[in-house]
């Protein structure tokens, strides 16, 4: 059972949580402010778009709010749960992905959000998802050791199975079935959680919300002063590629909202403002290129390296 008083106890930190985080990066980009965009959704809901572009470390960046209503559920929301199909719903939720200029820097991704299905003379059923994961370019074996120890600490006090869980579910989540290869080093994914009580799960994405800031904070802090030449910055925008075909091809949260008739410039502020497509690339062997899908872009345990 979800009460009226805990989704806008939800929607009241989604809105600080963005506020928040937008500050923490802008300060971390030198003081370059983010372009805020707020919106209203003709079929009922609003948002609050916040983007940074050309900034001293961020080449593009969004951190979207929206909550939307809807007289069904879209496919994309009812594939695991056909039950809910015909229901009305709302959605609530904060969007990130930052695009680094530097190619030494990971691009990050998070999420955090919550739907409920409604239908007349039942109970609303809810369920929060989210997670965060990270998309290097030039590995650094501390940093995928600092983002997995980060989402082990912030999983731990919910269960000892939880961290494996929702890593495992990251890696296969955030996987180019076309390319056979995962996105990025990995972190947390969830979806239909409401495995606890509401307060407990509202808890947990709080928890992984802080997480992901201060993780990745803590990441560009300290690569985002390393020089790089053109031919790293043109490897990056080669491999920013993938990031667009998952994109479009399988998040979950794209096609929801696409398929919601959300608004098509906050769904798509996760692209990165510059990529590039190699016909039939390679690179050299041995080279640090070869070495992030041979080595970083597999689904390792980053806290057993030893």
């Amino acid at each position: 059972m979800a009460t009226e008083s805990q989704i806008d106890q939800v929607l009241a930190f989604l809105k600080t949580f963005q506020a928040d985080l937008c500050e923490k990066l802008s300060q971390l980009d030198g003081g370059k402010a983010f372009i805020v965009d707020s919106w209203d959704r003709p079929e009922g809901g609003e948002g609050i778009s916040r983007v940074i572009d050309n900034g001293n470390i961020f080449e593009r960046g969004g951190v979207n709010f929206s909550h939307v209503f809807g007289a069904q559920l879209p496919p994309s929301a009812t594939a695991a749960r056909p039950e809910l199909a015909g229901r009305s719903f709302q959605a609530m939720g904060v969007s990130i992905v930052m695009h680094p200029e530097n190619p030494l820097i990971p691009t990050s991704h998070a999420n955090i959000r919550l739907f409920v299905a409604e239908k007349d003379g039942e109970d609303p059923v809810w369920w929060f998802g989210g997670g965060f994961d990270l998309t290097p370019y030039y590995g650094f074996e501390e940093d995928c050791i600092s983002w997995h120890q980060a989402a082990l600490s912030c999983c731990q006090p919910y269960g000892s199975e939880i961290y494996g869980e929702f890593k495992k579910w990251c890696d296969d989540y955030f996987y180019l079935k076309h390319r056979q290869e995962p996105r990025g080093i990995g972190g947390l994914f969830f979806d239909d959680l409401n495995r606890w009580d509401f307060d407990t799960c509202f808890r947990f994405i709080q928890d992984v919300a802080k997480t992901y800031g201060d993780a990745y904070a803590d990441i560009v802090s300290k690569r985002h002063s390393l020089p790089f030449t053109e031919s790293q910055k043109s490897f990056q925008l080669y491999r920013r590629g993938r990031y667009v075909e998952f994109n479009l091809v399988f998040d979950r949260g794209t096609l929801f909202g696409l398929q919601s008739g959300g608004r098509t410039e906050s769904i798509l502020m996760s692209m990165p403002p510059n990529v590039c497509w190699k016909y039939n690339w390679s690179p050299q062997p041995g080279s640090e290129e070869d070495k992030l899908t041979s080595y970083y872009l597999t689904a390792r345990d980053w806290l057993d390296t030893q």
